[in-house]
Order: C-alpha cells, then sequence, then structure tokens
C-alpha cells in the first residue's frame, strides 16, 4: 500500500497547530508540537518510542492521545453511476476520556452530506453518509468493499479494526453468517481502515452470500423494518 497524507488541525487546552495525518490504510501517524504519535486507530495514537520529554505535555488516557480535536480532510472516492469519481471527506473527531464524537462530511459536486453530529465510530459515521446519498452514488471505500468484515466476537471501535480478506475472495463471496467468517478469519489480508479504499474494491452485495458477517453496506434501519403478522 501507498501512503496517504490528509493535511488538518489540532486543538487542545494549549492552542491550535497545523498537522498532517499519514497513515498506509493500516497504522496512522501524526506530528504534533514536535512529537510522533502512531497507532492502528485514530483513538489509539500513542507517542512513539523514545519520544522527546515535550510528549509530557499531552494529555494521555492509557498511553494515547486524548482531550484534544482533531479536524482534517481527505480524498474519498465514490461511484457516481457505476463510474469512479472524486469526493472529498470532512472529518472532525473530538477526543475525550469517555467517549469520541465523530462528524463527517462528504462534498461532491457543491452538495454536502453528512453523518450525526456525535457519531460513536467510523463505520456508522459512513454508513449514515451512504444512506442520505442520492440513488447511482455509491462510497468505494473499505467499509462499502465486498471483501471486509468485523471479527464477530468483538466490537468494532472507532476506526482500523475492520479485516480485509482481498487475498481469499471467492471464499468470501460465499459467506453470510458468523460462522462463515470465523472459519475464514486466518485467512484475512490484514486490517484497515474504513475510509481506505485499494484498485481490488468490488461493491458489496446488497444481501445473501457475500455479507458475511456485518451483512450489506449500508444496513437496513431496523426502524424500516417492517414487522411480522401475527401468526
Amino acid at each position: 500500500m501507498t501512503d496517504e497524507s490528509w493535511a488538518g488541525w489540532y486543538r487542545d487546552g494549549n492552542g491550535s497547530d497545523a498537522v498532517v495525518l499519514t497513515t498506509d490504510g493500516q497504522q496512522l501517524r501524526i506530528r504534533i508540537r514536535g512529537v510522533d504519535f502512531e497507532g492502528e486507530s485514530f483513538d489509539r495514537l500513542l507517542p512513539v518510542p523514545d519520544a522527546p520529554p515535550e510528549s509530557g505535555m499531552f494529555a494521555l488516557a492509557d498511553g494515547a492521545l486524548t482531550d484534544c480535536v482533531l479536524e482534517w480532510d481527505l480524498p474519498l472516492p465514490v461511484l457516481v453511476a457505476g463510474a469512479p469519481r472524486q469526493a472529498t471527506l470532512g472529518c472532525l473527531l473530538s477526543l475525550r476520556r469517555a467517549d469520541p464524537d465523530l462528524h463527517l462530511a462528504l462534498h461532491l459536486d457543491g452538495a454536502v452530506y453528512e453523518s450525526a453530529r456525535a457519531e460513536s465510530d467510523f463505520a456508522a459515521a459512513l454508513t449514515a453518509i451512504q444512506r442520505t446519498l442520492p440513488d447511482g452514488i455509491r462510497l468505494q471505500t473499505c467499509i462499502a468493499c465486498a471483501f471486509s468484515d468485523y471479527f464477530p466476537a468483538a466490537g468494532r471501535g472507532l476506526s482500523g479494526t475492520l479485516a480485509c480478506f482481498r487475498g481469499a475472495k471467492d471464499a468470501y463471496r460465499g459467506t453470510a453468517g458468523e460462522g462463515a467468517v470465523l472459519d475464514l478469519w486466518d485467512r484475512r489480508t490484514g486490517s484497515v481502515q474504513e475510509v481506505w479504499s485499494c484498485k481490488e474494491f468490488e461493491t458489496r452485495p446488497a444481501e445473501g452470500a457475500g455479507t458475511g458477517h456485518r451483512g450489506a453496506f449500508p444496513q437496513q434501519p431496523l426502524d424500516s423494518v417492517e414487522p411480522l403478522e401475527p401468526a
């Protein structure tokens, strides 16, 4: 994978600083006020080993960056009537000691499609955006890919716990349900960021085989499911 860099801002009680987030789709890296942080998730950014004394200026919870706000933009591929296009995703993340608050806004052709103001993770926020998009427009990132899934026995976290099965495509295409994904788990290629995209992307099926443990993308909202008629 080739690294991508996203320009943004870091804010805490000591002020605001321009920063650059760098990722290879798995590992995130950011330098703030001369201190390097890295991790697999935005809420698990830890000072690198042998970090300078300045790392003591930052609020940390369990060793990870907290009590701050990160804001950045990134290019996000979408499919419009099946043709690839480039949109921009604005990200606003409040890292707090309790739970992070995330807000995403997709900018495409002068229109803005937003998640809720306080989503709990990237999967939920991107799902909310996909539901607001007009017919014929689909996100083209790992969360919407035919070969990605979460571990059935664990929560998905803020970001970075999405497993990629691009190395076992044919086998994953036949999966439906928790057991099928568990049987394939050791064949996963690795974990990826939900906003990442690669050249092997395929649109996730809407139902049936190939929807794995987590189901289609986006999943049908629970309040839109019609109740069963009594027997």
